[in-house]
Protein backbone atom coordinates (compact mmCIF):
# COMPACT_ATOMS: atom_id res chain seq x y z
CA UNK A 1 0.00 0.00 0.00
CA UNK A 2 1.53 3.59 -0.62
CA UNK A 3 1.47 5.91 2.14
CA UNK A 4 1.59 9.63 1.31
CA UNK A 5 4.52 11.72 2.70
CA UNK A 6 2.97 14.93 3.71
CA UNK A 7 2.96 17.76 6.25
CA UNK A 8 -0.23 19.50 7.30
CA UNK A 9 -0.96 22.90 9.91
CA UNK A 10 -3.93 24.59 11.01
CA UNK A 11 -4.80 28.82 11.16
CA UNK A 12 -8.13 29.63 12.59
CA UNK A 13 -9.87 32.44 11.18
CA UNK A 14 -12.24 34.55 12.72
CA UNK A 15 -15.68 35.80 11.22
CA UNK A 16 -15.54 37.22 7.87
CA UNK A 17 -11.89 36.02 7.13
CA UNK A 18 -11.05 33.53 4.49
CA UNK A 19 -7.49 32.49 4.18
CA UNK A 20 -6.10 30.73 1.34
CA UNK A 21 -2.67 29.53 0.91
CA UNK A 22 -0.50 29.10 -1.97
CA UNK A 23 3.32 26.89 -1.99
CA UNK A 24 5.46 28.70 -4.51
CA UNK A 25 7.65 26.30 -6.64
CA UNK A 26 11.08 26.96 -8.06
CA UNK A 27 11.39 25.69 -11.37
CA UNK A 28 13.77 22.75 -12.36
CA UNK A 29 16.83 23.90 -13.68
CA UNK A 30 16.40 22.21 -16.88
CA UNK A 31 13.57 24.81 -17.87
CA UNK A 32 14.80 27.94 -16.78
CA UNK A 33 15.30 29.12 -19.79
CA UNK A 34 11.98 28.51 -21.15
CA UNK A 35 9.50 28.82 -18.37
CA UNK A 36 8.85 30.90 -15.32
CA UNK A 37 11.50 31.13 -12.44
CA UNK A 38 8.15 30.63 -10.20
CA UNK A 39 5.05 29.23 -10.09
CA UNK A 40 2.38 28.98 -7.44
CA UNK A 41 0.47 25.59 -6.34
CA UNK A 42 -2.87 26.33 -4.03
CA UNK A 43 -2.82 24.08 -1.19
CA UNK A 44 -5.47 21.53 -0.38
CA UNK A 45 -7.16 21.96 3.03
CA UNK A 46 -10.49 20.79 5.40
CA UNK A 47 -12.52 23.01 7.42
CA UNK A 48 -13.65 22.41 10.93
CA UNK A 49 -16.57 25.13 12.03
CA UNK A 50 -15.99 26.09 15.81
CA UNK A 51 -18.29 28.63 16.84
CA UNK A 52 -17.53 31.85 14.88
CA UNK A 53 -13.89 30.07 14.30
CA UNK A 54 -13.43 28.47 11.05
CA UNK A 55 -10.13 26.28 11.76
CA UNK A 56 -8.31 25.11 8.34
CA UNK A 57 -6.02 22.13 8.14
CA UNK A 58 -3.97 22.49 5.49
CA UNK A 59 -1.51 19.68 3.58
CA UNK A 60 2.31 20.26 2.32
CA UNK A 61 2.76 17.06 -0.01
CA UNK A 62 6.46 15.63 -0.16
CA UNK A 63 7.85 18.87 2.07
CA UNK A 64 11.24 20.04 1.24
CA UNK A 65 13.91 19.20 3.69
CA UNK A 66 14.97 23.10 2.84
CA UNK A 67 10.92 24.08 3.45
CA UNK A 68 8.52 25.13 1.47
CA UNK A 69 7.82 28.42 0.66
CA UNK A 70 4.57 29.85 1.45
CA UNK A 71 1.92 32.90 0.52
CA UNK A 72 -0.57 33.36 2.74
CA UNK A 73 -3.58 35.53 1.33
CA UNK A 74 -6.17 36.22 4.00
CA UNK A 75 -9.47 38.10 1.84
CA UNK A 76 -11.77 39.77 4.59
CA UNK A 77 -14.26 42.82 3.85
CA UNK A 78 -12.78 44.88 0.91
CA UNK A 79 -9.26 44.11 1.75
CA UNK A 80 -6.37 41.17 1.58
CA UNK A 81 -3.79 41.02 4.03
CA UNK A 82 -0.64 39.45 2.33
CA UNK A 83 2.18 37.16 4.73
CA UNK A 84 4.81 35.18 3.51
CA UNK A 85 5.79 31.97 5.08
CA UNK A 86 7.80 28.87 5.16
CA UNK A 87 7.00 25.43 6.23
CA UNK A 88 10.27 24.09 7.91
CA UNK A 89 9.89 20.67 9.29
CA UNK A 90 6.79 20.66 11.79
CA UNK A 91 6.69 24.00 12.40
CA UNK A 92 5.07 27.38 9.67
CA UNK A 93 7.35 30.75 10.03
CA UNK A 94 6.26 33.80 9.13
CA UNK A 95 8.70 35.94 7.10
CA UNK A 96 9.75 38.89 8.21
CA UNK A 97 11.18 40.03 4.64
CA UNK A 98 8.72 39.77 2.32
CA UNK A 99 8.65 38.14 -1.34
CA UNK A 100 8.82 40.11 -4.18
CA UNK A 101 5.32 39.25 -5.63
CA UNK A 102 3.27 41.25 -8.20
CA UNK A 103 -0.29 41.45 -7.34
CA UNK A 104 -3.32 43.71 -9.06
CA UNK A 105 -7.20 44.18 -8.86
CA UNK A 106 -8.46 43.12 -12.21
CA UNK A 107 -12.42 44.66 -13.08
CA UNK A 108 -13.89 45.33 -16.21
CA UNK A 109 -16.90 45.96 -17.78
CA UNK A 110 -17.03 43.47 -20.62
CA UNK A 111 -17.18 39.69 -20.36
CA UNK A 112 -13.33 39.29 -20.99
CA UNK A 113 -10.22 36.85 -21.17
CA UNK A 114 -7.07 37.65 -18.72
CA UNK A 115 -3.77 37.93 -20.63
CA UNK A 116 -2.58 34.37 -21.59
CA UNK A 117 0.24 32.38 -19.39
CA UNK A 118 2.48 29.84 -19.92
CA UNK A 119 2.70 26.55 -18.44
CA UNK A 120 5.53 24.53 -17.55
CA UNK A 121 5.73 21.25 -18.76
CA UNK A 122 4.53 19.27 -15.46
CA UNK A 123 1.24 22.10 -15.53
CA UNK A 124 2.14 24.35 -13.08
CA UNK A 125 1.44 28.14 -13.80
CA UNK A 126 3.31 31.48 -12.46
CA UNK A 127 -0.01 33.40 -12.12
CA UNK A 128 -3.19 32.99 -9.68
CA UNK A 129 -6.50 34.59 -10.18
CA UNK A 130 -8.94 34.76 -7.59
CA UNK A 131 -12.51 35.49 -6.81
CA UNK A 132 -11.96 37.21 -3.53
CA UNK A 133 -15.86 37.18 -2.52
CA UNK A 134 -15.41 33.14 -2.57
CA UNK A 135 -12.16 32.45 -2.51
CA UNK A 136 -12.28 30.27 -5.46
CA UNK A 137 -9.37 30.22 -7.91
CA UNK A 138 -10.75 31.24 -11.17
CA UNK A 139 -10.17 27.73 -13.73
CA UNK A 140 -8.08 28.71 -17.20
CA UNK A 141 -8.70 27.03 -19.79
CA UNK A 142 -5.69 25.25 -21.35
CA UNK A 143 -4.66 24.64 -25.12
CA UNK A 144 -1.90 24.21 -26.91
CA UNK A 145 0.29 26.53 -29.19
CA UNK A 146 1.04 25.50 -32.04
CA UNK A 147 3.12 28.75 -33.05
CA UNK A 148 5.13 28.64 -30.15
CA UNK A 149 5.02 24.74 -29.03
CA UNK A 150 3.92 25.42 -25.57
CA UNK A 151 0.94 24.14 -23.59
CA UNK A 152 -0.91 27.81 -22.82
CA UNK A 153 -4.16 29.39 -20.33
CA UNK A 154 -6.69 31.72 -19.98
CA UNK A 155 -9.25 32.60 -17.80
CA UNK A 156 -12.76 33.58 -18.57
CA UNK A 157 -14.10 37.12 -16.18
CA UNK A 158 -17.49 38.02 -15.53
CA UNK A 159 -18.19 41.61 -16.15
CA UNK A 160 -18.74 44.08 -13.52
CA UNK A 161 -16.77 42.04 -10.72
CA UNK A 162 -13.21 42.32 -9.27
CA UNK A 163 -10.51 39.92 -9.18
CA UNK A 164 -7.22 39.43 -7.26
CA UNK A 165 -4.64 38.33 -9.31
CA UNK A 166 -0.83 37.18 -8.13
CA UNK A 167 2.65 36.36 -9.32
CA UNK A 168 5.60 35.42 -7.85
CA UNK A 169 8.69 37.23 -9.29
CA UNK A 170 12.70 37.03 -9.11
CA UNK A 171 13.98 40.05 -6.55
CA UNK A 172 16.57 40.91 -8.78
Amino acid sequence: MDSIQGKHFSITDPKGVNTVIYQVNKTEKEFLKEYPKYTVERLDHIEEIRGDFNKKTFYVENPSKDGNKLVILSFGDERVVINTGILLGDEVKITKKPTPFKFTTIYSEDESEYKEFRYTPNLKRPISIIDPETTEEVKPTLYFDENTNEIMGKCKLKPYKSYFAFEIRDGE
